[in-house]
């Protein structure tokens, strides 16, 4: 469905945007990066060098070694975050089992879950579900992304009649959610906050 490898047509390419968009804490030395994505040291090496190139990535020379992190001042960095959201991790499989979880209107991540930032708090939202859902199903799929990045996942489901209800209401749970930063895995963002 939703894949990363429909607009970018390099396999080894997808792979390490995928791997340092998925952690963008994470420094990886060259080797590093050719055991996570099992691919060919010089075709890695030539990728790294594109990226760093391109801006996308810095590079930093430690001891005998030379480590590759994610560029945040580069341009279209909330726009790739974005887009490897829904393509790899938790948002694919949401959006691959959309149909599974129930009528989904919206999906929604924080900006913090996406970035891998710490809560500040405990009733912060990580991810905002709105539709029909299938509450089982939709708790399987958290858990297994919790067991998988080792933290709790944050969620809240409403149905659309409460999200308008507590939208007229400004509600200030609502407002808190709607006003930080967000990734829209599923629907317009526009429509959600409007």
């Amino acid at each position: 469905m939703a894949d990363l490898g429909d607009i970018i047509t390099s396999k080894v390419r997808v792979k390490i945007l995928n791997l340092f968009f998925s952690d963008l804490s994470e420094m990886y030395h060259v080797r590093g990066v050719v055991r996570e994505v099992s691919e060919e040291i010089n075709a890695v090496r030539r990728e790294l060098e594109r990226f760093e190139k391109a801006g996308i990535l810095k590079k930093e020379p430690r001891g005998n070694r030379i480590y590759y992190f994610v560029r945040r001042d580069y341009p279209l960095f909330g726009d790739l975050i974005s887009v490897i959201s829904k393509s790899s991790g938790l948002g694919k499989v949401l959006i691959d089992s959309r149909n599974k979880i129930g009528k989904v209107n919206y999906i929604y991540f924080s900006g913090k879950f996406v970035r891998g930032k710490p809560r500040k708090n405990d009733s912060e939202v990580d991810i905002l579900v709105v539709g029909e859902i299938v509450l089982p199903e939709l708790a399987a799929l958290v858990r297994a992304e919790e067991s998988k990045i080792g933290r709790e996942i944050n969620y809240t489901v409403m149905g659309r009649d409460e999200l308008d209800f507590r939208k007229k209401r400004r509600d200030p749970f609502l407002q808190g959610i709607l006003l930080g930063s967000r990734v829209m895995i599923i629907g317009d963002e526009e429509e959600l906050v409007g």
